[in-house]
């Protein structure tokens, strides 16, 4: 566990504190260490238990405004457990601190009494959120209140209104702030037809911030559209609004959003769509085409692109940005090309890009298909002297599913892998090459 000291430690080491489990929470609470309080609330530590100042685990959490330390000491029956005086108290610290102005240093500044500049520091408050840490005064607090109020809303059943949600999730421009997350999470959580009608209708709003938001939530329902009752219509209307909506878009960043939803959809129009997107000006919507004209392969193997598709991702693997080639370069490297289409030179070119994320998508594509010149294959081996270790095992992945003798070598240049490796398909085709590669046992 985490030991900084914090603003919260004072009562931790409280003489007259009754309970070493409690004491443990404390200290967890003020280290921001989710964690270990998950665990020791899953252990029988009292996240209400009354400390002598008067506060409780559960309120120290939520005035230090790390969504996912409150996460963890609510648990999954706050709301029958809480007495309703407990749960407006918290609800009120939440709405205080969030309510300080545009941050924490505002309260903190009254509380401290501390003048000077405030330290502020961007931290990992989960596995995909961030929040800023400001320290002021020896008090250090997260400004996560906003997905704290969010969240204790939700558990507790308070309806918030549908643009409150929206103005919390776009109060910060990050879009991976942890008030952004939680403000998804309940929007997408209140399965209403009212809350959704008056969610996806801040596409038309003016600000592009509003309309990135409704993207994601549109994208949200169409993860999870089969587990609503109403499954067919959810579908059928996350596809009428992303084609209406990427025909009025005109912001570049909203328009990349919806283009990128589309791509995980199977409107009809999808490639219709790509085509007429292939030559905008903005590379943030360039990179997103391509997966307009991905598609599933069909029974006997083959992937159905049309023509005109492959000659869009032909000019798009030769794009100026890098991102918009990387793109390019999966779908079209991963295809069985007609003979008459082939381009002898683009995929040797992709495979020596300066990009080493074009030079790795390309490699890793390749690994699906069994097509490619000796040029392709020769290039690949090249790719094993690459000081990224992924593009080495992409390498010899393709190498093993063309069955090239040098399979073996090639993984041994791959060197030792890491943890992030361990559900990867890549390093078991090794294992595969070699089965196949066996010679048959002398008969006895």
């Amino acid at each position: 566990m985490c030991t900084r000291a914090l603003w919260h430690v004072r009562a931790v080491t409280e003489p007259t504190e009754p309970d070493g489990a409690v004491a443990a929470l404390c200290a967890a609470v003020a280290a921001y260490d989710h964690v270990a309080a998950g665990e020791l609330v899953g252990a029988g530590a009292d996240p209400d238990r009354v400390l002598p100042d008067g506060t409780t685990p559960l309120l120290r959490a939520v005035e230090g405004g790390s969504p996912a330390v409150v996460t963890a000491l609510l648990g999954d029956d706050a709301r029958p457990r809480l007495p309703e005086a407990e749960r407006g108290r918290v609800l009120e610290a939440a709405r205080r601190w969030y309510g300080a102005g545009a941050g924490v240093e505002v309260e903190l500044r009254r509380l401290m009494g501390a003048a000077g500049p405030a330290d502020t520091v961007w931290v990992r408050d989960s596995e995909y959120e961030v929040v800023p840490e400001v320290s002021l005064g020896g008090r250090s607090v997260r400004a996560g209140h906003g997905a704290v109020l969010t969240l204790l809303e939700w558990e507790f059943r308070v309806l918030a209104p549908v643009a409150e949600l929206v103005a919390r999730g776009v109060r910060s421009p990050r879009r991976d702030h942890v008030d952004r997350g939680a403000s998804l999470h309940v929007l997408n959580s209140r399965r209403s037809a009212e809350t959704w009608a008056q969610a996806v209708a801040f596409r038309h709003d003016p600000d592009p911030r509003r309309r990135a938001l409704v993207v994601d939530v549109v994208r949200y329902r169409l993860w999870s559209w089969f587990e609503s009752a109403h499954a067919g219509w959810y579908e059928k209307e996350c596809h009428r609004i992303l084609v209406e909506w990427e025909a009025e878009e005109t912001d570049a960043d909203v328009l990349g959003g919806v283009l990128d939803a589309l791509g995980e959809t199977e409107v009809p129009t999808r490639e219709a769509i790509g085509l007429r997107r292939a030559g905008h000006p903005d590379p943030g919507v360039r990179r997103w085409v391509p997966d307009l004209f991905d598609r599933p392969p069909s029974p006997d193997g083959r992937r159905a692109l049309s023509p005109d598709a492959r000659r869009a991702l032909r000019e798009l693997c030769r794009d100026e940005d890098g991102e918009v080639r990387a793109a390019a370069a999966r779908v079209l490297a991963g295809e069985e090309p007609e003979e008459e289409e082939e381009d002898p030179e683009l995929l040797p070119d992709l495979l020596r890009d300066p990009d080493p994320e074009v030079v790795n998508r390309t490699a890793y594509a390749l690994g699906s298909v069994t097509h490619g010149s000796p040029e392709v294959v020769e290039m690949l081996v090249r790719c094993l002297d690459a000081d990224d270790p992924d593009i080495r095992l992409s390498a010899a992945y393709a190498l093993a599913v063309r069955d090239d003798p040098r399979t073996p070598e090639a993984y041994a240049k791959v060197g030792p892998l890491g943890p992030r490796y361990e559900h990867d398909h890549r390093p078991n085709e090794l294992w595969r090459w070699e089965s196949r590669n066996r010679a048959d046992p002398e008969p006895s």
